[in-house]
């Protein structure tokens, strides 16, 4: 089975995750990662813990048998995400400290997740999805 993604940056997220949670009934497993933006020069993230993770995180993912579905979430450039004022930061759902933060989503609510510290761990991504 396919894994889904969707991506969203800070101005289209509202809508976007409105989407996501409307469609997540749909599917085995809902994560939502959020990751520091590309640099169009690299095409890689300012977040050098967001490049150890993300192939990682893809690589779990793609060989699920299931419907997954994946909304990434781009937070801006470091000086933008680094502002504690930055609207995911401040967000009384998600409280995000750091990227990439890998979260699973179920019931309309936040079922797990993982730090910026953890996120490129398998064994740990392998319980996030399970939900063990």
């Amino acid at each position: 089975m396919p894994l889904k993604v969707v991506d969203a940056t800070i101005t289209s997220f509202d809508s976007v995750f409105d989407k996501f949670k409307l469609e997540a009934p749909k599917n085995k497993a809902n994560l939502i990662l959020f990751l520091g933006d590309k640099d169009p020069s690299t095409n890689l993230s300012w977040c050098p813990d967001c490049v150890r993770a993300e192939p990682i995180i893809y690589k779990k993912l793609e060989a699920l048998p299931d419907d997954v579905a994946l909304l990434r979430v781009y937070a801006g450039d470091r000086p933008t995400f680094k502002n504690p004022n930055h609207p995911l930061r401040v967000d009384s759902t998600f409280k995000l400290k750091g990227v990439p933060t890998l979260f699973s989503w179920e019931n309309d609510a936040i079922k797990g997740r993982l730090e910026d510290y953890e996120a490129h761990l398998e064994h740990k991504i392998d319980a996030l999805v399970s939900g063990k």
